[in-house]
């Protein structure tokens, strides 16, 4: 049985979602809602299955990890078909690196326990919140924008016309930018590829406002 607590919002969590749908396997959904004064994941019982108090934790029968890039990895060897990485050993470290752009130099800056640690112990107010935001989203887009643009290996998408690990962390952090309102004209390939990604089911599946778990209009 496999299992999946996540927020309908954490980007690492919709790394894994959109990862299950592209690999068509079935999963429990459970809610763990991180927002302010509510904070499921610092409960005693959340804390005794992850210690860290983080999500996505993900079950698989007799596996379970935290880390969105510990369990793509797992998911791709446990269900390698079809695969997240390329075939050739350069290609794999070429989508890997593109994966990592965002989820090391982008992500860890801008995640909710980050900017609520701006605010509240730092005194940063929604103005200076948001530029800090959209400073590091913009450097790195910058960056990852003229590596697509001129890579002989992009397709549809990242890398090719198959969805691959790249896709899978692009498309949350663009998805966050909007939500925060950051600039995005500068980055056309990125634009293009999300777009190619918005017609995948997988990807629609995974969005943060087809969950459960996500406020109903």
């Amino acid at each position: 049985m496999r299992i999946l607590y996540g927020y309908f919002r954490s980007s690492a969590a919709f790394r894994v979602r959109i990862a299950l749908g592209l690999k068509g396997l079935d999963y429990e959904h459970r809610a763990i809602n991180l927002k302010p004064g509510v904070s499921e994941q610092k409960s005693e019982d959340y804390l005794k299955l992850n210690p860290q108090g983080r999500v996505p934790y993900f079950i698989d029968g007799d596996v379970a990890l935290s880390q969105s890039p510990a369990i793509l990895e797992y998911l791709d060897e446990a269900y390698p078909r079809p695969s997240l990485l390329p075939e050739g050993m350069a290609d794999r470290a070429y989508v890997r690196q593109l994966a990592s752009l965002i989820g090391c130099d982008i992500h860890p800056l801008n995640n909710l326990s980050v900017l609520m640690r701006i605010k509240g112990q730092l005194g940063a107010d929604e103005d200076a919140t948001n530029s800090w935001y959209h400073h590091w989203v913009t450097e790195g887009f910058t960056a990852l924008e003229a590596m697509l643009a001129s890579s002989e290996h992009r397709g549809r998408f990242c890398f090719g016309d198959t969805p691959s690990m790249a896709d899978i962390y692009l498309v949350p952090q663009v998805w966050n930018a909007r939500r925060f309102g950051t600039p995005l004209d500068a980055f056309p390939t990125i634009l293009s590829i999300d777009a190619a990604c918005q017609q995948e089911q997988a990807f629609i599946a995974a969005a943060p406002e087809n969950q459960p778990d996500a406020p109903q209009a």
